[in-house]
């Protein structure tokens, strides 16, 4: 299943900078890993906001659900998912 996920991070100004820069290097690595294994397919960030728009290839919610609480940043972050089914006008063969 293809999911839409726009993630807002919103990190505490009062967060010791040690913390954060611990939390950003394993959000990182963690994103990254997802990527190379295709859950993650693709990620923009969003021009001025500290934003991005991803797209997610997994087998279910509960996956989605999964993956999205296990980012080391998510108590920061706002998620709005969308699931995303193939249009019928689309020429392209695959989803990605």
């Amino acid at each position: 299943m293809l999911f839409h996920v726009r993630m807002n991070v919103n990190i505490p100004n009062d967060l010791p900078q040690a913390e954060a820069a611990d939390i950003l290097a394993r959000e990182k690595a963690y994103s990254q890993d997802l990527q190379k294994s295709g859950k993650w397919r693709h990620i923009w960030r969003i021009v001025g906001q500290y934003a991005n728009y991803s797209v997610f290839d997994v087998k279910d919610n509960a996956e989605l659900h999964e993956i999205l609480s296990g980012l080391p940043l998510f108590k920061f972050m706002d998620i709005e998912v969308t699931p995303l089914v193939r249009h019928p006008s689309s020429v392209r063969e695959d989803d990605s």
